[in-house]
């Protein structure tokens, strides 16, 4: 049996609960976590501090689990005529540290469709985030405003 894949130009109205979709994956590099550091201010030694993290329980510097999600969040391929905005990120958890070097990708599926005017409606959507070996390292119910209509 295959999976119904979600189309992100279709309207609000055309969706269904289950339609599944997944991303190319992304390479989650040192210059990416600084960069994060940097933006942020999160300069927790776990991620920036290669001497400390090698004696840390994850051996080596590891990804922001934010920068995870925001990477996530750049992956999925949101058509901006259809997705007005971010509404939700609920119930994320982080299961697996991402490596400098670790290929990410998101697999999801279409969790609830709820109309919210004659315009829009909230989709949920299941987020999966799996490192290069399918591993689970995130997951995550996103919430976002998907226009209806032609």
């Amino acid at each position: 049996m295959s999976v119904a894949t979600l189309d992100w130009a279709a309207p609000f109205e055309a969706l269904e609960e289950g339609l599944a979709f997944a991303t190319a994956e992304h390479v989650v590099t040192e210059a990416e976590v600084l960069a994060f550091a940097e933006l942020t201010g999160d300069h927790h030694p776990q991620h920036v501090d290669a001497e400390w993290a090698a004696s840390s329980a994850f051996g080596e510097q590891i990804a922001h689990g934010m920068l995870v999600v925001s990477l996530a969040a750049g992956l999925v391929p949101f058509d901006p005529s259809r997705v007005v905005a971010l509404r939700a990120l609920r119930d994320v958890t982080f299961k697996r540290a991402v490596h400098f070097g670790d290929a990410i990708r998101v697999e999801g599926s279409v969790d609830a469709l709820r109309p919210v005017g004659d315009d829009a409606g909230l989709v949920t959507l299941a987020w999966r985030v799996l490192d290069g070996e399918d591993r689970l390292a995130c997951r995550a119910r996103v919430d976002v405003l998907w226009k209806a209509g032609s």
